[in-house]
């Protein structure tokens, strides 16, 4: 994480916002993306789907640019295969678009792979320069299958992954699954991922406004929507559910009737999703130096941390975010939404408890130099 709090290169309006579209194999990722190239909000996108990707578009094809990779749709959208490295794709856009070799696109739309970890695919929007200084991250949006999704997620722990750093979840194939299983589904989702709204798509058609704009920039009030982002209320309604349960409520699979429903090895009983509240002002130097210890000894079970600080020092606040062991570099916001000044941080880790966490922070934050703030 970069030392000093302050604001990357441009302001967040001024970055081409940037959705992650990912989901499991056959979870409907090229069904949701042939609709969105339909749609008005779209046309000025650039598409980067994976060379191995499931998505077919040839139909939708009316001229090809001078890039062999590149091509432009009849929505108006571009769509870029990747052929290499993603950080090389999306330089090579930018500069086309600077230079005038392909349309002037004000948005861009990552496809992965059904069996791709997302986390790759986000470290590329936090760790090459060029790409923090013109790109940012708006949100991630992952595809569930309601009909398989169940038995994915007990199975694959990139399934599991795909759903806990996800902003939007998407149901697919609802009309297929039976009420039930779409509410224990649905539940489920909501304990992996507390803030993430849980939406039935039919046959991939979705308004963009529920997709998009999901990000810490919110353009319709121009302005950073802290409490949008956060939403640390979710996590504390998931605490107190969990709570108030003592248990998780699992789904039990017909077609594995051996398979115990509460087991242990599933992947998501491996996942917990928490929030820390802090009511003191936080020395940055130590906050950067429990981080870089929580790296070091958890870095990969960190799928995704985001938070607002109340630096010591500073009058504005300072977000952060993180995925795994890298960092976006932090953020001083504008001022602060309300009149709270609490330090608020959420996570959603792999084998990690809260307890350890939350030990370790007030550890570092109770020690003699935080003291003297």
């Amino acid at each position: 994480m970069s030392p000093p709090p302050g604001s990357p290169p441009g302001a967040p309006a001024e970055r081409i916002p940037v959705t992650v579209i990912t989901g499991f194999l056959g979870s409907g990722k090229t069904t949701l993306l042939k609709h969105l190239l339909t749609q008005p909000e779209l046309s000025d996108a650039a598409v980067i789907i994976n060379e191995f990707g499931e998505v077919g578009l040839d139909h939708v094809l009316v001229e090809t640019s001078n890039d062999d990779n590149t091509v432009l749709l009849s929505s108006g959208c571009l769509c870029c295969t990747v052929r290499g490295d993603l950080i090389d794709t999306m330089r090579r856009l930018f500069l086309r678009r600077r230079n005038g070799e392909i349309p002037e696109f004000r948005r861009v739309v990552i496809e992965t792979t059904g069996l791709a970890d997302p986390a790759p695919v986000l470290h590329t929007l936090m760790q090459d320069p060029l790409v923090v200084a013109v790109f940012r991250l708006d949100g991630v949006v992952t595809t569930i299958d309601a009909v398989n999704g169940m038995a994915q997620l007990d199975r694959q722990m990139e399934s599991v992954k795909q759903a806990a750093v996800a902003d939007r979840l998407l149901l697919t194939k609802s009309d297929l699954a039976t009420k039930s299983d779409i509410a224990a589904l649905t539940d489920r989702l909501h304990k992996l991922n507390p803030a993430a709204p849980v939406v039935p798509v039919d046959h991939g058609r979705i308004s963009p406004s529920r997709l998009l704009d999901a990000g810490l920039y919110n353009p319709e009030t121009k302005s950073l929507d802290v409490r949008r982002w956060l939403k640390t209320e979710a996590y504390a309604d998931a605490a107190g559910h969990e709570h108030d349960h003592g248990h998780a409520h699992h789904h039990h699979d017909p077609a594995h009737p051996d398979q115990d429903p509460h087991d242990v090895n599933r992947h998501d009983t491996r996942i917990s999703a928490f929030a820390l509240d802090w009511d003191r002002p936080i020395d940055w130097g130590l906050f950067v130096d429990w981080i870089e210890m929580l790296i070091t000894s958890h870095g990969e079970n960190l799928l995704r941390i985001k938070g607002i600080l109340n630096v010591a020092g500073e009058d504005v606040p300072v977000a952060i975010h993180g995925v795994q062991h890298l960092f976006h570099p932090p953020v001083a916001l504008p001022a602060w939404p309300d009149q709270d000044r609490h330090s608020r941080i959420v996570f959603i880790a792999r084998d990690i408890r809260r307890e350890t966490v939350e030990k370790s922070f007030h550890a570092f934050m109770d020690s003699p130099v935080a003291a003297k703030i």
